[in-house]
């Protein structure tokens, strides 16, 4: 069970959200990140745009670029101007704000923010950001378990039909989590 466990002493040193949290995880940096989702390219159009100082805005835009989640680059009309692009990893983040967002309309303000996010395809709201399944189930928090990687591999090989019993896996439910223990 202890592999079930995180140390939350050591998370940093192999958990990927804590070393995550260090590249994105503060407010600015989450304002960047929106703004440049927005089309917002230039260091004077991050000041007016989200409100923020000189320096710390020079810091966090040098994190992102140092972190590959932005580049910086020379305008092509303007040699002298530098832009600021989302690579490939800061576009992966697209899904992370607008699940923060979809919280944040649900949990603080309780009204969908505006513009509201839709399919350029047809023109409808997208969906609420969820966790799913293999099968693409939504899942919720009394369908979670932590599996340790080791015992999952152990367990990945399919019979003649395709299934393979997992249920003699030793598993940790996310649901009993923080739940007064039976004892």
């Amino acid at each position: 069970m202890d592999k079930l466990t995180e140390n939350l002493s050591e998370l940093g040193t192999g958990c990927s959200l804590p070393i995550s949290l260090e590249v994105i995880g503060e407010r600015w940096c989450f304002m960047i990140l929106r703004a440049s989702f927005n089309g917002v390219r230039h260091f004077e159009d991050f000041l007016s745009e989200i409100g923020i100082a000189r320096n710390i805005l020079a810091n966090r835009l040098t994190r992102l670029v140092e972190a590959g989640i932005m580049s910086r680059r020379p305008c092509d009309h303007d040699k002298r101007k530098v832009e600021y692009r989302l690579t490939d990893k800061g576009a992966d983040l697209l899904s992370v704000i607008v699940a923060i967002r979809q919280w944040g309309e649900k949990w603080e303000t309780g009204v969908p923010s505006n513009p509201i996010l839709a399919d350029a395809k047809d023109r409808k709201p997208i969906s609420r950001i969820t966790i799913r399944a293999h099968d693409d189930r939504v899942l919720g928090l009394d369908d979670l378990c932590w599996i340790d990687e080791e015992e999952l591999r152990n367990h990945g090989s399919s019979d003649a039909t395709g299934d393979t019993d997992r249920g003699d896996m030793v598993v940790r439910h996310l649901k009993e989590i923080g739940e007064p223990s039976a004892a």
